[in-house]
């Protein structure tokens, strides 16, 4: 017999032109330990930003077309919106051979009830944030954003990103991290199943009690320097570091 089922877990790759070398630790990824899973979940902020559907460039053709040949071997791929990558849409889905999973997702893994999140909304002391994305999550305000030239929302997109990398500077670390009460909440409000989100950036297994029942919640790491994945199968899960692979020649 082969390796037990199991599912894997990232986040927060923030995929982008500037950093090459995690565009080929994620599709060396996907070739190597993605194949052997019987899902793949990506909870959130594959790439750095999207402008919608119509982003076509070479990085967001050579990520489809990665997952769709991981999707074609049978790997059921699911993908999560993230605070970066929002108007992510079916067009981009379809391409990739992926299935869109709403925020949150309650699932049985392996007989363990399993609630999936990006993480951003659990962060309920960054009160600014919250505003931000109630703003931009809005179908409206997606729709007329969206009927603006590609050219337009992508400078748009890239003064986004320079005001929030501003606006870090100013918020204490604590305010960016998730707040205790909304992660009890959540794990109340789905029965106490085990959790698992990103965005924070603080790659942990955390272990509380809740009501009484025994709850874990782990965070997913970003690939900002390196990568990892959450592997998970009837016995639990396990982080698992990757390295990035050596620079090819310019």
């Amino acid at each position: 017999m082969g390796e037990c089922a199991h599912s894997l877990f990232i986040s927060d790759l923030h995929l982008c032109d500037s950093r090459p070398q995690i565009s080929r630790l994620f599709f060396e990824f996907l070739e190597t330990h993605a194949r052997s899973a019987e899902a793949l979940y990506i909870l959130g902020d594959l790439f750095e930003s999207w402008v919608g559907d119509d982003e076509d460039t070479p990085l967001s053709r050579s990520v489809a077309d990665g997952l769709r040949r991981l999707s074609d071997c049978g790997v059921a791929v699911y993908l999560m919106h993230g605070n970066r990558d929002f108007l992510l849409a079916q067009q981009f889905a379809d391409a990739s051979g992926a299935h869109l999973l709403a925020d949150p997702t309650l699932l049985d893994l392996y007989g363990q009830p399993t609630l999936l999140m990006h993480g951003d909304t659990l962060c309920t002391d960054d009160k600014a944030y919250l505003a931000f994305r109630a703003q931009v999550r809005d179908a409206a305000w997606q729709t007329g954003f969206l009927a603006l030239p590609l050219a337009v929302r992508r400078t748009m997109a890239q003064q986004a990103r320079s005001q929030s990398e501003h606006d870090k500077q100013e918020k204490s670390a604590a305010i960016m991290d998730v707040n205790q009460q909304a992660v009890i909440e959540i794990l109340r409000e789905y029965a106490y199943p085990r959790l698992i989100h990103g965005h924070t950036h603080r790659p942990a297994h955390h272990e509380l009690q809740v009501d009484g029942h025994a709850c874990e919640r782990w965070v997913l790491p970003d690939w900002y320097d390196s990568g990892s994945y959450l592997r998970c199968d009837a016995t639990g899960c396990s982080a698992h570091p990757l390295t990035c692979p050596e620079a090819g020649p310019r």
